[in-house]
């Protein structure tokens, strides 16, 4: 069996770019890729996850897997010495699909787009865009901002040819500069790509590949062990034991994984009387059973979180922070130091809160991931044994942010990419930083403000920092997260793929940022 290859190793092996394909070719079949992703539209904003992973569009900047600055269309790029001007020097070989040159001036109109929310460029303090060369863009900002490099890493900033877009800058058409190009689009669902190399470049195996998108996780396993699929991506738990019994017993499928910047957490109201003092929300803490949920639930028990951030994210992660832990005995304790009185009423035990109101609370979930109401219910039944009752309410993901609003949200549970960006400090700071009355946003700390931490990730994102104190303010926003607790973490995530027998290796990124696919290759035996 071929290894499975991680990004790193890949970007190692491919040197500086896309040209360094495989010269073998072995076979030409259309490689078959489901996903849970649909095409919500043309635009970058709606669908570049999707232009990046098939490697059709490419950004200014691409990322390494810890998040770092890499070459993109970009060759190369500085910074003046006060932080507020960028000057991005673009490879001048490159071309779109249509064989318009890739140049400052057909660089920019995508750029432009990209800081129209809600695409993610719109958070850079850009004061202005302009071509200084044929070759060269510049970026001037009203103030430091070393996010720069990540917001145009993101999706949303994906360049595609001038073509692409029609006279009112509507994207009507998908023209990118990667090393695939778009055969065939079929909102919301299907995708085909084809390889775009130039004659006398060496093609990869992969030369044609087919996206769909199918909601269901179940679904997608089983089109991998019927062989409609070669690679089946994100998985649901019980159908990842199954493939990996089966391949066990020599099955075909065979499973490829890799860890993710990706949390499940509870997303508390700490403006709400009865979560605002910090030990209620510690008391919520300690009765959770990580390692049960992860275990029983996850099938993984080394994805319990006992921190934010995963050991992948390497800059961010604390190995020396005390760990989250269940304890049933203190968080009573804490409860009642926080003024709540445990009694029984109506043969049940419960709590009345510091205002003598009987306690009771309400989860709210959704089930885009398949594994979010099944965590909920263990919470809740965890949450029992600690006398404190909590409805589960399973709607919309549109739900939490929509609560988080109207302020009528009182708990929440979703998965968080904190890689949505490749650098975590910018989904830090839009999550925990500063903003009017004390709101965080949608997906992060509701009616806590923390100065500190907003000051450390605001400094964080001016990038003026040695290493040494960036590294002492990182440490400072992680241990104040641990210790506030704005947001619990229950459980870790590693993405996993089934791969057919037909392929013999992939490289996967833990990013989710390309599928690689020209350095798939087929089984030739």
């Amino acid at each position: 069996m071929s290894p499975v290859l991680t990004r790193r190793q890949a970007l190692a092996a491919a040197g500086a770019g896309w040209l360094t394909a495989p010269a073998h070719s072995a076979r030409r079949a259309p490689l078959q890729i489901v996903g849970p992703w649909e095409l919500g539209g043309l635009s970058p904003a709606q669908s570049g996850h999707l232009y990046l992973r098939l490697q059709v569009a490419q950004t200014l900047l691409d990322a390494a897997p810890d998040g770092s600055p890499l070459p993109g269309l970009a060759a190369q790029w500085q910074v003046s010495e006060d932080g507020r001007q960028w000057q991005f020097r673009l490879h001048e070989s490159r071309h779109f699909h249509d064989g318009t040159p890739v140049d400052a001036a057909s660089v920019l109109p995508s750029l432009a787009a990209a800081r129209v929310p809600p695409a993610l460029l719109s958070q850079a303090p850009i004061r202005e865009l302009r071509a200084v060369a044929s070759h060269t863009v510049q970026i001037t900002l009203t103030r430091p901002f070393a996010g720069l490099p990540a917001l145009l890493a993101h999706a949303s900033a994906v360049v595609l040819a001038p073509a692409s877009r029609d006279g009112q800058g509507r994207v009507t058409q998908v023209i990118g500069s990667g090393p695939y190009r778009v055969v065939e689009l079929s909102p919301p669902q299907r995708m085909v790509v084809a390889w775009a190399g130039a004659a006398g470049q060496p093609a990869p195996d992969v030369t044609e590949a087919h996206y769909l998108a199918a909601g269901r996780a179940e679904t997608r396993a089983l089109m991998a062990a019927a062989g409609q699929a070669d690679l089946a991506f994100v998985l649901d738990p019980a159908s990842v034991a199954r493939l990996r019994r089966e391949a066990g017993t020599g099955g075909g499928v065979r499973l490829a994984s890799t860890m993710l910047p990706r949390v499940l957490l509870l997303k508390l109201n700490a403006g709400d009387a009865r979560l605002a003092d910090v030990r209620v929300r510690r008391a919520l803490s300690l009765a959770i059973d990580r390692a049960g949920i992860a275990q029983a639930l996850l099938r993984e028990p080394d994805l319990a979180a006992n921190q934010l951030l995963p050991p992948m994210s390497f800059a961010w992660h604390r190995p020396g922070l005390p760990p989250l832990t269940q304890d049933l005995a203190h968080a009573r304790e804490l409860l009642r130091q926080a003024g709540w009185q445990h009694q029984a009423r109506n043969g049940e035990a419960g709590w009345l809160d510091a205002a003598g109101q009987p306690v009771k609370l309400t989860l709210r979930t959704f089930p885009d991931r398949p594994e979010l109401p099944l965590v909920a219910t263990a919470l809740q039944a965890q949450w029992r044994a600690l006398g404190v009752p909590v409805r589960v309410a399973i709607g919309n993901s549109g739900d939490i942010p929509l609560g988080h609003r109207t302020g009528s949200l009182q708990l929440g549970l979703f998965a968080r990419n904190y890689a949505t960006v490749p650098d975590p400090t910018a989904t830090l700071a839009q999550d925990f930083g500063r903003h009017g009355a004390a709101q965080g946003g949608d997906w992060g700390a509701m009616g806590w403000h923390h100065a500190p931490t907003a000051d450390a990730l605001q400094a964080l994102l001016q990038g003026t920092a040695d290493a040494s104190r960036a590294a002492a303010w990182r440490a400072q926003v992680m241990t104040a997260l641990r210790d506030e607790l704005p947001v619990i973490p229950i459980a870790w995530y590693r993405l996993q793929v089934a791969v057919s027998p037909r392929v013999g290796h992939v490289v996967l990124d833990p990013l989710e940022r390309s599928y690689q696919l020209h350095q798939i290759r087929w089984r030739t035996s």
